[in-house]
């Protein structure tokens, strides 16, 4: 049950975007060094192992939790967010942390755009409005004035396009479906495919390397773990805004750890992006209210 203790939840939502950003840049290093798929799949041991024990806590026992009667969408749902990590994580290797989660922040926007049609929700003037001034902000991105669009930004913006469906699939299910039993399919769904694939791709990994992998895993469960707590001390329209710190913390590891530039074009279409998507729960919160 969702509590009130805003005040909480922020610091909560906080905390957690440092850990997702944290975990972005180790991504990044090891991504850097070993194939993509092995390292996402060892995230997904770990993060299936985490999944089991808290849906089996929640749901009474683990047959409770893998309860569905949709479980072709539940197994999709869980197949599409392991590859899009993949595909994420291909792209902080490619275009860099910065402008990969610039790209990426735009998926808000994209379900806001897709929930008429997908899910048969109300898209009024306003949030058309915001959604355009969000992917005005997506282009200024991709295409500076007087800059050479990099192919590689396309990446991003596939990470961006499938995650949105992820989290439309995800309220889709969520309408037969418990919170545990769509976490449950998210876990063991993923690391069954990135199993199926990731052992093709299996390398040696140096033992410093290892301890960065032991802890990318342990902050991929701790955020999780974060993240459920502040959903639940805390209502979701009024920490939701401060997920966007995780561009923020992003940009700090990618300025200082990784050397990234920071160019003009993405402070300000990262900034539109942002504005855009802030109005955007805004307006969903006065529409519940």
């Amino acid at each position: 049950m969702s509590g009130n203790d805003t005040k909480r939840g922020i610091m909560l939502m906080s905390l957690t975007m440092l850990i997702f950003a944290s975990q972005d840049g180790i991504s990044r290093y090891l991504a850097g060094e070993y194939n993509v798929v092995m390292i996402v799949m060892i995230r997904y041991w770990f993060f299936a192992a985490f999944v089991l024990t808290v849906s089996a806590k929640r749901a009474g026992s683990i047959k409770d939790a893998a309860r569905t009667t949709q479980p072709v969408l539940q197994g999709f749902r869980g197949v599409l967010l392991a590859l899009e990590v993949c595909v994420m994580v291909a792209a902080f290797t490619l275009l860099g942390l910065i402008e990969s989660m610039a790209i990426f922040i735009s998926y808000p926007l994209i379900v806001a755009a897709l929930s008429g049609p997908v899910l048969g929700e109300k898209v009024g003037l306003y949030r058309w409005s915001a959604i355009g001034l969000g992917f005005i902000g997506v282009m200024i991105i991709l295409q500076p004035s007087g800059g050479v669009f990099s192919p590689y930004a396309l990446v991003a913006v596939a990470s961006a396009l499938m995650f949105a469906l992820y989290t439309l699939l995800t309220r889709f299910a969520a309408r037969k479906d418990t919170a545990a039993t769509s976490f449950f399919w998210t876990g063991t769904a993923g690391a069954v495919t990135m199993t199926l694939i990731g052992v093709w791709f299996w390398e040696p990994m140096a033992p410093r390397d290892w301890l960065w992998m032991s802890t990318l895993c342990v902050m991929g469960a701790s955020g999780h773990y974060l993240l459920i707590k502040t959903y639940e001390v805390a209502e979701a329209s009024a920490v939701q805004p401060f997920a966007y710190l995780q561009l923020v913390f992003v940009s700090v590891i990618g300025l200082f750890v990784f050397h990234e530039d920071m160019r003009l074009n993405v402070i300000i279409g990262a900034g539109l992006v942002i504005c855009a998507g802030i109005f955007t729960l805004w307006r969903a919160r006065r529409a519940t209210a």
